[in-house]
């Protein structure tokens, strides 16, 4: 049988030979930036180097340098390790027909908490956007320590320049893919939805974009004293100045080291400090939440409904009690009408299952709601509750993620939403996406007066927004 010829393709900085299957091209491990090692660690991204010849694009590039995930969630969520220093790359898959017509493009930013995830984790394969006729590219950042700490001497937010870098990339070089670069759509979930709503608040970045997907993404930026706590605490363990010489004096495997020390024993309701992204005049003028509604590109937004799920366990849900309820939602000043309305429209939720809620609420849907309420230019909110059969997960954070990429049967996936997930409910949400990616039209009325939301669901369908007081009092 004769072997399909591998086909290439001529970027600004040299040629690459990808593989192609079924029709699909595949080009993986393409630098869009200089590898931020030696001098160039706490920099920001440099363009990168040209090569001759012809390069092979068949495997993913490095991973960014990370602790595993640990515990509990450590069992459903894992991350590829990829050795190498060639960190800042980016993958194409590209549609049969690329060639022939200008395809839209869509460019996935993976989650992880700022401190995690990569790329080549197979649940994000591109196949399936491909096959549907886009243009699909994936990215690595630099994360945790190296991406988002907050040094004198260094630029901040790193992890978020690497993103935009790669959007410039995107825009620059995707007509030699197929894709055309005036229908970019940004799409993240979790840390990488919040990346997006980042890039959507700085003007170079925002002018790339035609459309962005935002799944169960923080929408907010802290100012810089609580942004560098993270990296004062690493500092602290390590006896060193928060400057970016010290940081760059001690190597990434002692930096992770501490950090991992540090969180140690950490949990959502207490612990330390976690990554997060920084206002800061030059890199991040402005919180995500106050910039997204004048934004006049569509968007397309939601949460899934028990997002706590995956961060508590059914056992630390149980052991918390109404006092401890209460005091957590003291600590974090939550009104207490709010938990009177997650009780109102959950009567049988434990006193944890209220906490988690309001946790859920007002990290994401609280904000994402008010956003969505905001914008005048077509919005399209959706809740994600399908509920898994695994450890009571129901409907928990990143469970959607099998969902929309259609790649329900690899193992991540599998791990989250059992071996007997619903195949036609990942048609139809892909399918979705699809739409709102090649349209700026998901297949449902925009979010408006009457807070139209989809709820996908074993049997998914329109609704007004369901429990629409709980985010109300939220403010």
């Amino acid at each position: 049988m004769e072997q399909p010829v591998a086909p290439e393709v001529t970027t600004s900085t040299g040629t690459v030979r990808g593989s192609r299957t079924d029709g699909i091209g595949r080009f993986l491990g393409i630098p869009y930036a200089a590898a931020p090692v030696g001098g160039r660690r706490f920099r920001a991204p440099a363009p990168p180097a040209a090569w001759s010849g012809v390069r092979d694009a068949t495997r993913f590039g490095a991973t960014a340098p990370q602790a595993p995930y640990a515990g509990a969630i450590g069992e459903l969520l894992s991350c590829p390790v990829i050795e190498g220093d060639d960190i800042l790359t980016a993958n194409v898959w590209t549609p049969a027909d690329a060639a022939a017509s200008a395809a839209p493009v869509v460019l996935w930013i993976h989650g992880g908490a700022l401190e995690r995830g990569a790329a080549a984790e197979p649940t994000y394969d591109g196949t399936g956007f491909a096959r549907d006729g886009i243009v699909f590219v994936s990215v690595n950042y630099r994360l945790g320590v190296e991406g988002f700490s907050v040094l004198d001497g260094a630029p901040t937010n790193l992890g978020l320049l690497d993103v935009a870098r790669a959007l410039e990339w995107v825009h620059a070089e995707i007509g030699a893919f197929g894709g055309d670069p005036a229908r970019i759509t940004l799409m993240g979930e979790s840390a990488g939805g919040a990346l997006v709503a980042a890039l959507l608040s700085r003007p170079a970045s925002r002018a790339l974009v035609a459309g962005a997907i935002i799944q169960s993404g923080p929408l907010d930026a802290a100012p810089l004293q609580k942004a560098r706590r993270a990296s004062d605490a690493i500092a602290r363990r390590l006896g060193i100045p928060a400057t970016r010489e010290a940081f760059a004096a001690r190597t990434t495997a002692e930096l992770l080291r501490a950090r991992s020390q540090i969180a140690a024993g950490s949990s959502p309701l207490r612990g330390a400090p976690g990554f997060t992204l920084a206002l800061d005049p030059e890199t991040l003028p402005a919180s995500p939440v106050d910039a997204l509604p004048s934004l006049g590109i569509p968007l397309l937004i939601g949460t899934n409904t028990d997002e706590y799920r995956l961060w508590l366990t059914p056992d630390a849900i149980a052991a918390i009690g109404g006092v401890k309820s209460w005091l957590a939602r003291r600590a974090l000043r939550t009104p207490e009408r709010a938990a009177r309305a997650v009780r109102a429209a959950m009567p049988d939720a434990s006193a944890g299952e209220v906490l988690g809620q309001l946790l859920t609420d007002r990290l994401l849907r609280g904000p994402a709601t008010r956003v969505a309420r905001a914008r005048t230019a077509p919005t399209y909110v959706y809740e994600f509750a399908w509920e898994s059969p695994v450890r009571d997960l129901r409907a928990a954070h990143a469970l959607e993620l099998g969902f929309v990429f259609d790649t329900l049967t690899t193992d991540q996936a599998v791990r989250l939403a059992g071996d007997d997930a619903p195949a036609d409910l990942a048609r139809d949400m892909h399918r979705a996406w699809v739409a709102f990616i090649t349209t700026g039209d998901p297949g449902w009325p925009a979010f408006g007066a009457d807070r139209t939301t989809k709820v996908w669901d074993a049997a998914s369908h329109v609704t007004p927004q369901r429990r629409a007081a709980v985010v109300d009092a939220l403010g």
